[in-house]
């Protein structure tokens, strides 16, 4: 899966994405995920879930994943909960926002 970390201010925005669907537009009634069209927000590193699992999660104020690989590790590592996660066409995917007041 690709994973790209947005260093911004405040704090990191985590984006993930499958391989397999890079390069991918998957519309679905009102919901469209246009992959392929923002494929630099997501091509970061290509790396496995074990992997990820080492990286530093400090500092995360968002986060964008799509696919079932993406999504299960970032539950796994608490990136975003399980009720985050919705479907477009069968893929699973999640925007998590962490707001601070």
């Amino acid at each position: 899966m690709y994973v790209k970390i947005h260093e911004t201010d405040n704090g990191k925005i985590v984006a993930m994405c499958d391989e397999s669907l890079i390069d991918k537009v998957l519309e679905e009634g009102k919901v469209l995920l246009d992959i392929k069209r923002y494929s630099d927000f997501y091509k970061g590193s290509l790396i496995t879930a074990e992997q990820f699992s080492e990286m530093s999660k400090e500092d995360i104020v968002s986060a964008n994943v799509v696919g079932s690989e993406a999504v299960n590790a970032a539950i796994v590592n608490k990136v975003i909960q399980r009720g985050h996660v919705k479907k477009v066409k069968g893929v699973p995917y999640a925007h998590a926002y962490k707001v601070d007041y």
